[in-house]
Parts: C-alpha cells; sequence; structure tokens
C-alpha cells in the first residue's frame, strides 16, 4: 500500500531506483499502464502542456496566470467558473480578469436552483441559519450549466468540500481549483498543516476522532 507522504527518500524525483525504499509504490506496483495512458494523444497535450506552464512560469506567475496560461496554450476559448455565493465577489473578479484577457467567460453559482436543503433530508436544525428557507448548494446544477454551454475548461472558485467533488464528477470539460474554500484561514487550507504541531495541534489531532 502507498504511503509517500511518509517517504524521506525521494528517489522517484531524481530517478534514483537503486535507492527505492522496499514499500515504494514504483516496487510494489507495476505502474506500465499509466505511461500507456498518456500515450493518448489527448492526455499527452495536456500533461506536456501542464509541464510546460509549470516550468515557464515557475516562481513567477501566479495561480491565475498559470490557469489562463494553461487554457490558452490548449486552445481553449470558453472557460466556465463554478463560484461558491460566499465568493462571488471573487467570482466576479475572475471573470473580468478572464475577458479581459479575450476568454469567453459563462458562469454559475452554487445556490442556482433554489432547491430548498429539505429536498436532501436537511432538517432546520441542520441548516446554517436555522428557521428559514436555505438553498442547498448544486454542483451538479452548476456542472449542467457549464456543461450546455460547452466550456472547454472549468475552474472551481471555493466550492465546499464533497460539493467539488461532485462538481468534478458531473463536468464534462477538464476541471481545476483555483480557490479551495476554507473560512477560518482566509481560503488558504494549508495554512492549518503549517500550524498543525502548534496552535491547531488538538483540532487537528483529537477533534475529529471517531467516538
Amino acid at each position: 500500500m502507498s504511503d509517500c507522504a511518509e517517504c524521506k527518500v525521494y528517489a522517484c524525483v531524481m530517478a534514483r531506483r537503486e535507492a527505492l525504499p522496499d514499500n515504494c509504490p514504483m516496487v510494489t506496483t507495476d505502474l506500465t499502464d499509466t505511461r500507456e495512458i498518456y500515450a493518448d494523444a489527448k492526455n499527452r497535450e495536456i500533461a506536456r502542456v501542464s509541464a510546460i506552464v509549470e516550468a515557464t512560469g515557475y516562481v513567477r506567475w501566479t495561480r491565475v496566470e498559470e490557469t489562463m496560461e494553461f487554457a490558452r496554450r490548449l486552445g481553449f476559448k470558453k472557460l466556465g467558473i463554478a463560484f461558491c455565493a460566499g465568493l462571488r465577489e471573487e467570482g466576479r473578479l475572475l471573470e473580468r480578469v478572464l475577458k479581459s484577457n479575450g476568454f469567453e467567460v459563462v458562469s454559475a453559482m452554487c445556490k442556482t436552483g433554489a432547491i430548498p436543503k429539505e429536498e436532501i433530508g436537511i432538517a432546520d436544525s441542520e441548516k446554517v441559519r436555522p428557521g428559514g428557507f436555505e438553498a442547498m448548494c448544486n454542483p451538479i446544477g452548476q456542472a449542467r450549466l457549464l456543461n450546455d454551454a460547452g466550456t472547454d475548461l472549468n475552474i472551481m472558485v471555493g466550492l465546499c468540500v464533497g460539493h467539488d467533488s461532485l462538481f468534478i464528477k458531473y463536468s464534462d470539460a477538464l476541471v481545476t481549483c483555483l480557490v479551495a474554500k476554507d473560512r477560518v484561514m482566509g481560503h488558504n487550507p494549508v495554512a492549518a498543516l503549517y500550524t498543525s504541531l502548534g496552535y491547531y495541534r488538538k483540532a487537528l489531532y483529537e477533534n475529529h476522532r471517531p467516538k
């Protein structure tokens, strides 16, 4: 079973096969079939362009710039934005940037459809603000809108955990994440990991264990 996160060798980075630990997936698993998948022209081109964008803008381009360059170099003209209602200003700013760079943009907010949360079994006490109407997040609806528009690439801006999974599952176009939602950390989730041995140790290591 692969456990690359605990590796201290990183032999794969430099192709030092002689240094591979016994539990390395390069030892225990035949990955030949993945190379065959990259032989597919579309997959190969996506991987190739990704690598070129990485190298060209390394430590110089922001994620927004990288996203635009990735789209442009693949010949994508129509971009979709699937954004959270709580990040609608960020969605608006992104749309303006993309349009100013020549892209056609279609955007869809998470509450599209105005479907009451009760339809998916949410009790009033389980709402963010009990006592009133709350529309459920509708990532499948967002994907449907962008699919119908024929987008070439869809960009997620702050979709909730799980809702992003459904959006990716039902999106016809490739999906990339620009903003990962984290209300506590100002949408910078990795900050929790950086503080996991200090301020957030109890929250991350104790509070969410199975009872």
